[in-house]
């Protein structure tokens, strides 16, 4: 069951992934939430950064890992737009995340549901607890009008 507080911090990763757009990226943000409190945020940069690994959840964990002073991130919540590629999904399961919560499928590359379901695969030492569609429609709807607006008509 989705709570209000799943909803209202899936909308702090919308502002940041209008930021994302803002800037030429994809538009996928994300916010990492522990204790009831939002430790970091990011969102998509790897064109500005010149990076492939610079994924919104790449960049939140790296920034909530100097937040909290620790690799692991045991007690956190990560809500992201856009369901996690194969290497967002692996570093989520290494960074042993409790819970990810995301917004809209990538049926093309999508790492956890969508494709392959790396984060709670019974393979794997550490499971994440999955919660799928939380405002699903605004976060489909961010990536589609910024592919509309970068395609020929």
């Amino acid at each position: 069951m989705v709570g209000l507080e799943d909803s209202a911090a899936m909308r702090e990763a919308l502002a940041e992934a209008r930021l994302a757009a803002a800037g030429g990226e994809v538009p996928v943000g994300a916010v990492l939430v522990t204790g009831g409190v939002v430790v970091a945020r990011a969102h998509n940069r790897p064109i500005a950064l010149r990076d492939p690994t610079a994924h919104a959840e790449m960049q939140l964990l790296r920034s909530a890992g100097q937040a909290l002073d620790n690799y692991r991130l045991e007690d956190a919540t990560v809500y992201v737009t856009l369901e996690p590629c194969v290497m967002c999904a692996g570093a989520l399961v290494h960074a042993r995340i409790r819970r990810l919560v995301f917004g809209a499928r990538d049926l093309r590359f999508g790492g956890v549901r969508s494709k392959f379901d790396l984060a709670d695969s019974a393979l794997l030492n550490h499971r994440i607890e999955i919660t799928e569609g939380v405002l699903a429609a605004e976060c489909t709807e961010i990536l589609q009008e910024f592919f509309r607006a970068r395609r020929p008509a």
